[in-house]
């Protein structure tokens, strides 16, 4: 099976690239990169037409029907947010605005503007009626954002619909969220590349080999600015409204499902090692791979047979 296509989409604020194998191959490249656009339409937090941005434009006046699909993501974000102590938490938002660390103006806030923020955010404050299909944000101000969610929802969707294309060999990145169908044509596993936290985008600790799953990480070496030689970072921790410090520098999820394991990547960070590992050891068919400031790896009994460390580089394995 030498047939292949390749599809490069601008999509969810972030390029999208497909490779798919098959007799069919082009098909469903175009019908994922229309299932990613109709999504986009629905969850995005950008678009002012989107459900999404109607439940925040309604926050804390009234409950907003809202489609199955966002009704679905909203439900997995409140468990995952439950599951995690509340260190995976859409409502963020205020506190990622005030920060600014995705912008040109990014700042070290004032503990006082950090509190004020933090009191717009929680995500008990989202009440959603399933018999009813609707969603309320209780106070005024709040928000939700679905961006560290929804991409792992939509590469769910886009195997779904290589599946439904008769595709048996396919891979699709999502602006780091990898997932991959079967096992590459020629039938071995394929072999996705870990980032080295300490050197520049592409250059890989390690490689996962992966056979029907989902590889997410994050990485304080993502988005970051420097103050008074602080290194301020973008993943921040909802409970405190600072960047997380947790003596990680990365962490990776690899998994069957994408929309667990692009939460659940950003709440391990938070968490760290030990609540981490305890975390992903306690939920079925999720395995970790842990990267500490001290230039360790910690990678969960499940996945140590597929993680291959790259010789040279500067990080042990321990166990």
């Amino acid at each position: 099976m030498s047939e292949f296509y390749e599809l490069e989409t601008f999509c969810m604020g972030t390029v999208i690239s497909q490779r798919i194998y098959g007799e069919k191959s082009e098909i469903a490249a175009i019908k994922v990169e229309e299932e990613m656009k109709r999504l986009e339409s629905l969850m995005s937090f950008f678009l002012e037409s989107s459900e999404i941005s109607r439940l925040n434009r309604a926050a804390g006046k009234q409950a907003v029907e809202l489609g199955c699909e966002s009704l679905y993501v909203l439900n997995r974000a409140k468990y995952f947010s439950e599951i995690c102590k509340g260190t995976f938490d859409i409502t963020i938002g205020p506190v990622a605005k005030l920060w600014g660390i995705f912008t040109d103006h990014a700042k070290v806030p004032s503990e006082e503007e950090i509190n004020e923020a933090l009191s717009l955010t929680g995500y008990t404050d989202i009440t959603i009626d399933n018999g009813l299909g609707t969603v309320k944000l209780e106070k005024a101000g709040e928000s939700v954002d679905l961006g560290a969610i929804a991409k792992g929802y939509t590469a769910d969707r886009a195997i779904e619909i290589y599946k439904q294309q008769g595709i048996e060999s396919a891979f699709i990145n999502l602006g780091g969220n990898v997932m991959v169908l079967g096992n590459k044509p020629d039938g071995s596993p394929w072999k996705i590349g870990i980032q080295n936290p300490l050197h520049e985008r592409g250059q890989c600790l390690g490689v996962v080999n992966a056979v029907d799953k989902t590889i997410v990480t994050s990485g304080d070496y993502v988005r970051y600015f420097e103050k008074d030689n602080i290194k301020y970072h973008h993943i921040l921790d909802p409970r405190t409204g600072y960047p997380a410090d947790s003596g990680l520098m990365s962490t990776t999820i690899v998994s069957e499902k994408s929309i667990g394991a692009d939460a659940l990547s950003t709440a391990i960070f938070i968490l760290g090692l030990q609540e981490g590992m305890e975390l992903i050891n306690s939920i079925k068919d999720m395995e970790a791979i842990f990267v500490t400031k001290d230039k360790k790896i910690y990678v969960t009994e499940g996945l140590q047979k597929d993680f291959i460390l790259f010789e040279g580089t500067e990080f042990l394995i321990s166990y």
